[in-house]
């Protein structure tokens, strides 16, 4: 009886979404929270713009340069480590013999089971640094182009989020009415990004989503008191 094939979904993206969560959460709730806090402070909607775009112009370049510095790190550990791979290959076989064998001990294989695999590694070294690579040190080979996608990402993401708080400052003349409308559209923006976070992630959306929004909403607050305690 013919059976429907065996096929197995996995999301593939998860450095892109890591990217997207980083930028896009710090710009919904530091561009937010400042807004909040001038408006405790402060009469004027111009200056709460004013002062909210700077933040996301600084905070989004700090931040994709950040990502780009993160990634371009994690490819040069990862080149200096295949390099010590590849050199001790060369210099240390039988150690690096032992090592694939204990690898492979480690899963339940006997020694006679094991030494022809070891055998058919080592004898490509560059299958057998690779090996090393992914089964000793837990390394996978970066994307050579993931260090600027990366800061794009996350800088892009910044930026989208951060325009939501400040939209309604942007539209409506009084501090107040546009501080309420500011925080109903970065709450729903907090909930619903924390939803889908949630999705991609594997976290239950709904605990992520409040989980989200508790933390934007907090640190808004704790700008707004002290803004207002100061002034």
């Amino acid at each position: 009886m013919p059976t429907a094939p065996h096929t197995e979904k996995h999301f593939g993206s998860s450095e892109v979404v890591r990217d997207i969560v980083i930028g896009m959460s710090d710009g919904l709730t530091v561009p937010f929270a400042l807004a909040a806090g001038l408006s405790g402070a402060i009469a004027s909607t111009k200056v709460v713009v004013v002062a909210g775009l700077a933040e996301v112009a600084a905070g989004s370049i700090a931040m994709g340069l950040g990502g780009y510095l993160a990634a371009r790190t994690e490819r040069e550990h990862y080149r200096a480590e295949r390099e010590r791979e590849m050199r001790e290959t060369r210099e240390l076989p039988a150690q690096e013999e032992d090592e694939v064998a204990g690898i492979f001990r480690g899963y339940g294989l006997s020694d006679e089971q094991v030494a022809p695999v070891v055998a058919a590694i080592a004898a490509d070294r560059r299958r057998w640094v690779d090996f090393m690579m992914r089964f000793e040190l837990g390394l996978e080979e970066p994307d050579p182009n993931r260090a600027l996608r990366s800061a794009l990402t996350i800088a892009g993401s910044y930026v989208a989020g951060g325009l939501i708080p400040l939209s309604p400052y942007m539209v409506l003349p009084g501090i107040l009415a546009a501080l309420w409308v500011s925080v109903a559209a970065t709450l729903a923006a907090l909930v619903g990004f924390g939803y889908v976070k949630g999705c991609f992630t594997g976290v239950r959306p709904w605990r992520s989503a409040m989980q989200t929004a508790v933390i934007g909403g907090l640190a808004a607050a704790a700008a707004f008191a002290i803004a207002r305690a100061i002034a």
